[in-house]
């Protein structure tokens, strides 16, 4: 339904000049803006809403089924969970959002209106431009409602972020030796998956802007890399904000288990020394004597495995595919005047970085 209302409406409200073949300059159907922000863009972000929901909700149960959360803390997370999903649901945001898309669509009006160059949406002629039918239809309605969604997209995850956040603070129940190698949270790592259709949609938009933009310029594979990389550190930074709360928790819950498991092993392994030689090679103390290895258990296993926590949770294997969405449009929009050969390399090269 939106996506008839922003891409398929404009068509007909076009005709019969929308028919024109696409490789027909000024041509509605040839136009990769159009396509990418009222096709791919808005059908992606209407996807993505339930895709998210559904995947953040697994995420945030799973604090509570294995469980993470300590019995004092319960309350807390509740009230922060409550809290969120009000802000999510606020009038008072989509509104604003509403505002800033009506102020899009000025914007579009006064770049259309200014363009130099007859196409679908202006009719230029020396009396002065006019915009078509069609160009007043994007302008009221394909251009807000695109603005809308992706601004309401970006507003739902910033409370999802700040829920993380408030999340981290609390007490949680994490042990360093979990096999995850993340204390019990390395299920949080993937939740940027989620999002996978709605950068898509994002990064269509831009990578049909890029490409409109180097029709008309050169292009090197260094800027090319510099672009591309850029814009996936932008991604990358919206999803490693809300994850980076829980690298205090993490850092701080290795490094109290590093000294007392260390303090541990000291014991172990003295009394195992002075089971084997007969004495302490080094500090034997009479104190020690008396206590026998078999009422110590060898942590050693415990200290590797703890030596290995990851603070971090924003990983390469748990962001791949969401990577891989913001750069291909890129890549699309590289490749209408580099080299594929080109285009690939540097697409391989920043997914595994």
């Amino acid at each position: 339904m939106f996506v008839g209302l922003a891409w398929f409406v404009p068509l007909l409200l076009g005709l019969p000049r929308s028919f024109l073949a696409a490789d027909t300059p000024g041509s509605y159907l040839g136009d990769l803006g159009v396509w990418a922000r009222f096709v791919v863009g808005i059908g992606a972000f209407v996807l993505a809403e339930q895709q998210v929901e559904r995947g953040l909700r697994i995420k945030l149960g799973q604090f509570l089924k294995a469980p993470l959360i300590a019995p004092g803390s319960v309350a807390s997370f509740a009230q922060a969970v409550t809290t969120a999903l009000k802000r999510r649901d606020s009038r008072v945001a989509e509104a604003v959002c509403l505002v800033l898309a009506i102020v899009a669509g000025v914007v579009a009006f006064a770049n259309t209106h200014a363009a130099t160059v007859s196409s679908w949406a202006v009719e230029v002629s020396p009396d002065g431009n006019r915009l078509t039918l069609t160009a007043w239809w994007m302008v009221f309605v394909s251009q807000p409602l695109f603005v809308f969604l992706l601004l309401r997209g970006l507003w739902r995850h910033f409370v999802w972020a700040q829920l993380l956040r408030r999340i981290a603070r609390l007490e949680l129940r994490l042990v360093a030796t979990h096999p995850d190698g993340n204390g019990g949270l390395a299920f949080l790592a993937s939740y940027p998956n989620a999002y996978v259709l709605f950068i898509f949609g994002v990064s269509a938009a831009i990578g049909a802007a890029i490409a409109k933009h180097l029709l008309q310029e050169s292009l090197t594979s260094t800027t090319f890399s510099i672009i591309a990389g850029g814009w996936l550190v932008v991604v990358l930074a919206l999803f490693a904000y809300p994850l980076s709360a829980f690298s205090k928790p993490l850092a701080e819950l290795k490094e109290k288990s590093l000294l007392m498991l260390g303090t541990q092993a000291t014991r172990y392994h003295r009394l195992n020394e002075r089971k084997i030689l007969g004495t302490n090679v080094a500090a034997e103390s009479a104190d020690e004597v008396q206590q026998q290895a078999d009422d110590i258990a060898d942590p050693t296993k415990q200290f590797e495995t703890t030596r290995k926590l990851s603070a971090m949770l924003l990983n390469r294997s748990a962001i791949v595919p969401v990577a891989a969405a913001a750069l291909l449009p890129i890549a699309a929009a590289g490749a209408t005047i580099l080299p594929y050969k080109e285009v690939f390399s540097v697409l391989k090269k920043l997914l595994l970085l």
